[in-house]
């Protein structure tokens, strides 16, 4: 994990990574962590087979482990309009 970042910005980054999972991964990480489910207990509640969770699981946590080691990234208008840059 990136050092520079603060508890805010870290908290940030999870939350929007969460939000950003397809719904199916969201419910499998957050049965793995917050109500700490095992995978076969998951896959009876999802309908889904133990080794779908456990792989879902997987990039959840590749979701996660991006967010936080990604670099910030620019607005978008400030990449489209470099000259408005100078403005500010």
């Amino acid at each position: 994990m990136r050092e520079d970042l603060t508890d805010a910005e870290i908290l940030s980054r999870l939350e929007r990574a969460v939000r950003r999972m397809p719904t199916l991964q969201r419910e499998i990480f957050l049965a793995i962590r917050l109500d700490d489910l095992s995978y076969p207990e998951i896959a009876d509640r999802t309908g889904v087979s133990a080794r779908e969770v456990e792989r879902q699981f997987a990039n959840g946590l590749l979701c996660i482990h991006r967010a936080l080691n990604q670099p910030a990234r620019e607005p978008i208008w400030k990449r489209l309009f470099p000259w408005l840059k100078d403005r500010t």
